[in-house]
């Protein structure tokens, strides 16, 4: 029987750059929840946007916050009405919990509920900390060949399938993902799992382009140093997984005849398109919002080994060197994943 303490240790957001371990209350999960002492948590752009700036978009911290968003963990008390998972079971989580009641909801497209509960957007918390609760039906039992690490890491895996899903990856597919970082990486497994014939990948960091490579890509284009338009590969599907904004004009006018393009990463507020192309080729552009009914693909793409994610953690953090974690990225060139390790 696990012994679960009154207190635990939480690492807070409490202002812009302003991060710290403390000493909070370990929640108590409702009915149909559990409780997860968590294990392993990846750090996120969107952690790491919130840290220096204090919001994203029209989300705003107006308070002490904790982030984190990509969690794993073990099963170690469940809510009165909670059968779905024994004590010890290893979970996965998948951070948001939408209404179920809403029209998006109802028709499937949960991701885009205006009442969803997601880990670490304000004023939700997050997962930088011992325990946390949700609801069980969005914890998913892992195998126990998976790594703790790699069973966080099915959140941004869940962000790759559901960008193949939208552009609609298949055999035939000449996929072109700009942007070799986590997001970049596992799109470019998914798309190849799913299989896309070629699937090429650009950034500026020849470590991780080589890292592409290793992981299943077909081709890559050092863009630091070969614009894509020398390049000549003209893909049918776009996954513009970078974020970086003035990049997304001469990737989209690469893209074929009725191509699609899908905007993944999260750069600047707006972007400049070629209208042209866009109309002359009909190419399909859209964006994309976190994913729903993912978790069960990510965990067989993962525990098969189609998906390699231990690859991408390259770094590994306490919960006292959170901020550390956040940082790593712009410090150290070989960055691509920081995992925090909340119980050590």
């Amino acid at each position: 029987m696990t012994t679960v303490p009154e207190t635990m240790r939480a690492s807070v957001l409490r202002g812009t750059e302003d991060i710290a371990c403390e000493r909070r209350p370990v929640p108590r999960p409702g009915p149909h929840e559990v409780l997860i002492r968590v294990d392993a948590v990846g750090t996120c752009g969107s952690d790491v946007h919130y840290f220096e700036h204090g919001r994203i978009g029209d989300f705003v911290v107006t308070g002490p916050l904790i982030l984190g968003h990509e969690p794993a963990g073990t099963v170690v008390a469940r809510g009165s009405e909670a059968t779905r998972h024994e004590i010890g079971q290893r979970v996965a989580i998948e951070p948001g919990v939408p209404c179920m009641r809403c029209t998006e909801c109802r028709v499937g497209r949960y991701n885009l509920c205006p009442d969803m509960r997601f880990y670490a957007t304000p004023p939700i918390d997050g997962a930088f900390s011992e325990y946390v609760v949700q609801h069980e039906e969005f914890s998913y039992a892992v195998p126990d060949t998976m790594s703790d690490e790699a069973a966080g890491l099915l959140e941004p895996l869940s962000v790759g399938v559901w960008a193949c899903w939208k552009s609609r990856v298949g055999p035939t597919s000449r996929v072109l993902v700009t942007g070799a970082g986590p997001i970049g990486l596992v799109a470019t497994q998914t798309a190849r799992a799913l299989g896309a014939r070629e699937v090429v990948v650009t950034d500026v960091n020849p470590y991780r382009l080589r890292v592409a490579r290793e992981l299943g890509a077909t081709g890559t284009i050092d863009v630091g140093g070969t614009g894509l338009a020398e390049s000549g590969y003209q893909p049918d599907v776009l996954l513009e997984c970078s974020g970086y904004a003035p990049a997304v004009p001469d990737a989209v006018r690469q893209v074929g005849r009725a191509g699609r393009v899908v905007l993944v990463g999260m750069g600047g507020d707006e972007v400049t398109l070629p209208l042209a192309h866009v109309q002359g080729f009909e190419i399909e552009v859209t964006g994309t919002f976190r994913y729903a009914n993912t978790w069960p693909t990510a965990i067989a793409l993962a525990g098969s080994g189609e998906v390699d994610l231990d690859r991408l953690v390259t770094h590994r953090f306490g919960l006292d060197q959170v901020e550390q974690a956040l940082r790593n990225a712009t410090t150290d060139q070989t960055a691509i994943k920081a995992v925090v390790r909340p119980q050590e």
